[in-house]
C-alpha cells in the first residue's frame, strides 16, 4: 500500500478497475463482502501488497467454525509489517505522560530498537514456540517487545502493571513465559506506583521465566534499582539490549503461527488465553483501520487504554498503515476532566479512542474540550467499550465540532477487531452504530436460532473471520473455545452481546448477554473479585453484577453476605475497597457495596448472575428466572425493589 490510498472510497475505485466490480451503496458492499469470502479477502490482500509478500494456495481452505483456515501456504511476519512503512517524514510513536513533553520516536529509532531486542531474545534461545510476557504500561517499550517477539517468531503476552498479582499470576501461569519485561512502576492521576515489589511476586509465581529483562522508567535516579529475582534468574537491563546494533531479521512464519495471547475477563473462572495468529491480525487490522477507521499514513493515532484491553493491540495495528502511533501513559482525567484533550492537543492527534465512560463522565461535567484545547488536528473520534446515550452523542457534536466524525465502534478481545462501527459510506447515526464492518456476516438471532431485525436478540456472526482465535490456551480438544462461542447455535458465532440490526444495517448495543463486567471499557471478571472478597473471613457469599441503565449510566454494585455472626459496617466496607484495590486494581473497586441476606444460585451452584442483572435492568422476576429452579427465590424479588430504586426512566 502506498500513501495515496484513503480508504474505503479508493479501494472501491481500485475493486472497479481490479476486478471489474461496482456497488451501489455501503449495503450492497457488505453483502458482498460476507458472501463471497474468498472474493473479498483476496480483494483486501491485494489491495494492501500482501501479494508482493507471499503468495498462497487457498484463500479459505475450510469454512467450517470452529476451525476455518485461511490463506492456506502464506508465510509473513506481522512486525515486519509494522515496519514496512518506515520512512523520516513522520515519527513512528509519540510517548507522552502525564509530565513532560511529548518524545518523538523515529521509525530508523523503532527499526533498530526493535533489531537489538529481537536479538537479545534469540541469544537467550527464544523462538517459535516460546512466550515473551509484558508486566508493562503503554510506553514505547511495549511496542518494541511486542515487535522484537514477533519479529523471532515467539508468541507476545502482556498484562498492565495495574493489575494485582494473583490477576496477572492467574493469566502469565498459563502462557508459562521463558522471558518476563517489566518495567518498575507507572504514573496514573498525579500518583507513582512502584512495582517492583509485585515484580517479585510474579516471579516466586511464574517458574516458567528463566530471564528478566528489567526497564528503568521511574527510578533510576536511585542508581542501581532494587530489582528482584531468583538464583536461577538471568537479570538484564533493557537499554542494554535495546541500544545493541543488530541487524533485523525476521522469522518467517505460516500464516496461522500464534502471534499473541489475549485474555478474557475470567467471568466464570480462570481467564481463557486467546491466541491470534499472524496472518489474520494483519489482514483483520488492514481492512478494519483502512476501510472502516479509515487510518492513513499521515495520521497520528492516539487510543487511551491499558496494555491490557485489546485496543492496545488494535492501535499498534496502526502500524501497518504507516501511522504515528501516540501512546499516553497516565489518566484521562488528570490534572482534571479535559485530561485527555490536552494530551490530544499536545500531541497533535489526528484520530483519537477512548472509552464511552469517560465521554459520559465530560458530558455530567458540562466541560469544553474545544473552548480549553487546541483540537485543531482531530479528525476522527473513535468510541467504543460500552454503549452511549443519545445525549452524549450530542455533547460530541456540540462541544467538539461537527467537523470531527464521531465512530461508535463494538468489537472485542475474541477478534481484536470490529465488529460493527462507521464508515465514510455511512451517514452517522445518534445513538447507533453505523453499520457492520465488511466481511463480518453480523446479525441478531433469537432463542431459536432465527434472524431477527428491528427486535433485540443475540449478536452472531455467520461466517468465518481471519482473526477468530487460532485456539485457546491449554484448550487441545477446543472444548472450552467451541462452550464459548458456539454452544448456543452450532456452527454459528455467539459473540455474548444483546443487538438490534435495524433495515438501514444500524447496530444498536444494549449491554452483554452474558455476565461480563465492562467497567469503562474494559472486560473483568466476577471470578478474580469473587476470589478476594470471599477470602475475606466476615463474609460468606458475594454477587458483583455490572449493569447499563437506560440513562446511559454504568452500575456495578457488589452485594455480599456476612458471615454467620457478622454486621455490615463501615469498617467491613474499607477493608474491602482495601484488598480489591490491592489483589485486583482500583478500576474493580465497585460502585456500591450492598448486605444482603442471600445470593440466589441455580440448583447447580451457580450465581444468578445474568437474572440479577436483567432484573436491575428492569426486567420482570418471572421473565429470568423459574423460581423452582434457583436457590432463595425470594431473594429475586428483593433485587427487583433494589432496582426499582435506581431511577429508571
Amino acid at each position: 500500500m502506498n500513501d495515496t490510498h484513503t480508504g474505503v472510497t479508493d479501494y472501491l475505485h481500485w475493486l472497479r478497475r481490479e476486478r471489474g466490480l461496482s456497488f451501489a451503496d455501503y449495503a450492497e458492499l457488505w453483502r458482498w463482502s460476507t458472501k463471497d469470502l474468498p472474493g473479498f479477502w483476496s480483494s483486501v490482500w491485494e489491495y494492501y501488497g500482501l501479494d508482493t509478500v507471499s503468495r498462497y494456495d487457498e484463500v479459505l481452505a475450510d469454512p467450517t467454525m470452529p476451525g476455518a483456515r485461511w490463506f492456506t501456504g502464506a508465510r509473513l511476519n506481522f512486525a515486519r509489517q509494522c515496519l514496512a512503512h518506515a520512512t523520516d517524514a513522520r515519527p513512528a510513536l509519540v510517548a507522552v505522560t502525564e509530565t513532560g513533553d511529548p518524545e518523538e520516536i523515529s521509525w530508523g529509532r523503532l527499526t533498530q530498537e526493535v533489531a537489538g531486542a529481537a536479538e537479545a531474545l534469540r541469544e537467550m534461545g527464544v523462538g517459535p514456540g516460546d512466550c515473551v510476557a509484558g508486566y508493562l504500561p503503554n510506553i514505547p517499550q511495549a511496542v518494541v517487545a511486542l515487535l522484537a517477539t514477533a519479529a523471532v517468531g515467539a508468541t507476545w503476552t502482556v498484562c498492565s502493571p495495574d493489575f494485582g498479582t494473583p490477576s496477572v499470576l492467574s493469566r502469565l501461569r498459563q502462557a508459562r513465559p521463558t522471558v518476563l519485561i517489566a518495567a518498575d512502576g507507572y504514573r496514573h492521576g498525579g500518583r507513582t506506583y512502584d512495582r517492583r515489589p509485585h515484580i517479585a511476586e510474579l516471579l516466586h509465581g511464574l517458574p516458567t521465566v528463566r530471564h528478566l529483562i528489567a526497564v528503568d522508567r521511574l527510578y533510576v535516579a536511585e542508581g542501581e534499582p532494587a530489582w528482584p529475582g531468583r538464583p536461577d534468574l538471568t537479570r538484564h537491563r533493557w537499554t542494554d539490549l535495546a541500544d545493541r546494533k543488530a541487524p533485523l531479521t525476521f522469522a518467517d512464519v505460516p500464516f496461522d503461527h500464534p502471534l499473541w495471547i489475549l485474555w478474557s475477563s475470567g467471568t466464570t473462572g480462570v481467564p481463557k488465553g486467546i491466541v491470534h495468529g499472524h496472518g489474520g491480525i494483519v489482514v483483520e487490522l488492514l481492512k478494519a483501520l483502512g476501510l472502516g477507521v479509515g487510518l492513513r499514513a499521515a495520521d497520528r493515532y492516539l487510543f487511551h487504554t491499558s496494555t491490557s484491553w485489546m485496543v492496545w493491540n488494535f492501535m499498534v495495528g496502526g502500524l501497518l498503515h504507516g501511522s504515528t502511533l501516540v501512546l499516553y501513559d497516565g489518566s484521562p482525567t488528570h490534572p482534571d476532566i479535559n485530561g485527555l484533550w490536552r494530551i490530544a492537543e499536545r500531541t497533535r492527534a489526528t484520530t483519537v479512542g477512548l472509552g464511552a465512560a469517560y465521554l459520559i463522565a465530560a458530558e455530567k461535567a458540562d466541560a469544553h474540550p474545544a473552548g480549553e484545547a487546541d483540537l485543531g488536528a482531530l479528525r476522527t473520534l473513535l468510541q467504543t467499550g460500552s454503549a452511549m446515550p443519545g445525549t452524549t452523542w450530542d455533547w460530541v457534536h456540540d462541544r467538539l465540532g461537527p467537523g470531527i466524525a464521531l465512530q461508535s465502534i463494538c468489537g472485542g478481545t475474541d477478534v481484536c477487531s470490529v465488529l460493527a462501527g462507521g464508515s465514510p459510506l455511512l451517514p452517522r447515526r445518534r445513538g447507533r452504530l453505523s453499520g457492520p464492518a465488511l466481511g463480518v456476516a453480523l446479525a441478531s438471532w433469537d432463542a431459536e436460532g432465527r434472524p431477527v431485525v428491528g427486535e433485540q436478540g443475540e449478536l452472531v456472526v455467520t461466517a468465518p473471520l481471519p482473526s477468530m482465535p487460532l485456539r485457546f490456551v491449554d484448550d487441545p480438544d477446543d472444548t472450552r473455545y467451541t462452550r464459548s462461542y458456539f454452544d448456543v447455535y452450532p456452527g454459528v458465532w455467539r459473540h455474548g452481546d444483546w443487538v438490534t440490526v435495524g433495515t438501514d444495517l444500524s447496530v444498536t448495543v444494549a449491554g452483554r448477554s452474558d455476565s461480563t463486567l465492562n467497567r469503562m471499557g474494559v472486560r473483568m471478571g466476577s471470578a478474580d473479585l469473587y476470589a478476594v472478597v470471599e477470602r475475606h473471613p466476615r463474609i460468606a457469599d458475594s454477587l458483583v453484577i455490572g449493569a447499563e441503565l437506560p440513562d446511559g449510566r454504568y452500575y456495578m454494585p457488589l452485594f455480599v453476605v456476612p458471615a454467620d455472626g457478622e454486621r455490615f459496617d463501615d469498617t467491613l466496607r474499607a477493608e474491602l475497597i482495601g484488598a480489591i484495590r490491592q489483589h485486583l486494581s482500583p478500576r474493580h473497586v465497585p460502585d456500591a457495596i450492598v448486605p444482603v441476606a442471600a445470593v440466589p444460585h441455580t440448583l447447580t451452584g451457580k450465581k444468578l448472575e445474568v437474572p440479577v442483572k436483567r432484573i436491575l435492568q428492569g426486567a420482570n422476576v418471572t421473565d429470568v428466572a423459574a423460581e423452582g429452579a434457583v436457590t432463595r427465590p425470594d431473594m429475586l424479588n428483593w433485587f427487583a425493589d433494589f432496582g426499582a430504586g435506581l431511577d429508571h426512566p
